[in-house]
């Protein structure tokens, strides 16, 4: 009940804070590639129920989602604004949407695909115990390093020990990483000082 609570205030008071932002970059997108600025995706949340995930889109009109990213980092896919908020996660901000409905939560094992689950052993099926969270242990402590298997065990590391004080630590860890992209990409346009 206290995440829950937690959840819901912290996400409203996102939402209260990046609402200005968030219309902006909407905006851009819409201005950036014909389409709309939210895209809609099915995921796995709880339990194993279903739920339409929110993000901001990044991708063309038309490209394949589930297509595997090229290496070399260029995206032909990604629009240019749509390669600056996946570079920055500032994609995820519609999610608080799905945080304050109850679909995820802000920590917690990130939701991924039904197809994705229909392989999982029944220790890995863990991960349904708790809801979907916009940042996890995963993404705070490894983000691409983890190959899939890893993020699983990772993820039902966080089934069995989900606490507030883990939750802080998570939060905290994400803020690092975020900041230190964010500083990267900057470095990376040439803004070095």
């Amino acid at each position: 009940m206290l995440k829950r609570g937690f959840d819901i205030l912290v996400s409203l008071a996102d939402l209260i804070v990046f609402a200005v932002p968030m219309g902006i970059i909407a905006i851009l997108i819409r201005r950036g590639s014909p389409g709309g600025a939210i895209f809609r995706q099915r995921r796995i949340g709880l339990d194993g129920n279903p739920f339409i995930m929110l993000k901001f889109r990044t991708m063309r009109i038309g490209a394949d989602p589930y297509a595997k990213s090229p290496q070399s980092g260029q995206d032909p896919r990604l629009t240019r604004i749509g390669r600056f908020l996946r570079e920055t996660s500032l994609d995820e901000l519609p999610q608080l949407l799905n945080v304050l409905s109850g679909d995820m939560s802000i920590v917690g094992p990130r939701p991924l695909y039904e197809k994705q689950a229909e392989r999982w052993n029944e220790r890995q099926r863990r991960r349904l115990e708790v809801r979907p969270g916009l940042t996890g242990y995963a993404q705070a402590y490894g983000r691409g390093n983890m190959t899939h298997e890893q993020k699983l065990e990772i993820d039902v590391f966080y089934v069995e020990n989900a606490d507030f004080r883990l939750d802080m630590k998570i939060i905290l860890r994400t803020f690092l990483q975020v900041f230190r992209r964010r500083d990267e990409v900057y470095e990376r346009e040439g803004h070095n000082g």
